[in-house]
């Protein structure tokens, strides 16, 4: 990460740094307080600093493509993020920090190594929420209590239909549900109870 950048720390308000082979994003990135988009996109980040949390005008953060374990504990408070891409990383479970975020509309979390989508979801703002490429095997009827989310992508996942929540179909605000590439044949979601609605 160029260090030379925080002499314009004052005036950025994008940064894009992908396609390097940054390992550290320095504390230091939590000066630039004005940054409303920040990509760093394929590089080789194995963790975020705690710091980065501080950026609270950051509305875009892409971070496809690294070496992602977990987010930071504070990461709740990115308070205007509306933005997150994390396709492509190690990310074991969908992150519980992401449901303090009011005003986040897409959250991309494909090709992870996502395993299942805990209760915290409920609380997620998100109107779209991309899961695809994951090993997700159970997600949490929870799902459906998203106030927002209108658009959910599950597809190459190892989902039995069993374990699809049927309240997605019935009682959510979902709109397109994409479940191909699953451990059942889609003509056998349509079968199900709450699917015409």
């Amino acid at each position: 990460f160029p260090e030379d950048l925080q002499k314009l720390a004052s005036n950025l308000r994008t940064i894009d740094l992908s396609n390097n082979k940054i390992e550290l994003l320095p504390p230091l990135i939590g000066k630039f307080s004005f940054l409303k988009s920040l990509a760093l996109n394929n590089n080789k980040l194995t963790a975020l600093p705690e710091e980065l949390c501080k950026l609270k005008k950051l509305e875009t953060l892409h971070l496809n493509g690294n070496h992602l374990r977990q987010l930071p504990a504070a990461f709740g408070q990115l308070s205007a993020l509306k933005t997150l891409s994390l396709s492509g990383n190690q990310l074991r479970t969908v992150p519980t920090q992401l449901s303090g975020l009011r005003h986040l509309d897409v959250v991309d979390l494909s090709k992870n190594q996502i395993q299942n989508v805990p209760d915290t979801v409920g609380e997620l703002q998100a109107i779209e929420l991309n899961l695809n490429q994951n090993q997700i095997s159970q997600i949490s009827v929870q799902i459906s209590h998203c106030p927002r989310l209108k658009v959910l992508r599950l597809e190459e996942n190892c989902l039995e239909l069993s374990m699809l929540p049927q309240s997605i179909l019935s009682d959510s605000q979902i709109s397109l549900l994409a479940v191909e590439g699953n451990l059942f044949e889609i003509k056998k979601l349509r079968e199900l109870d709450g699917y015409d609605k």
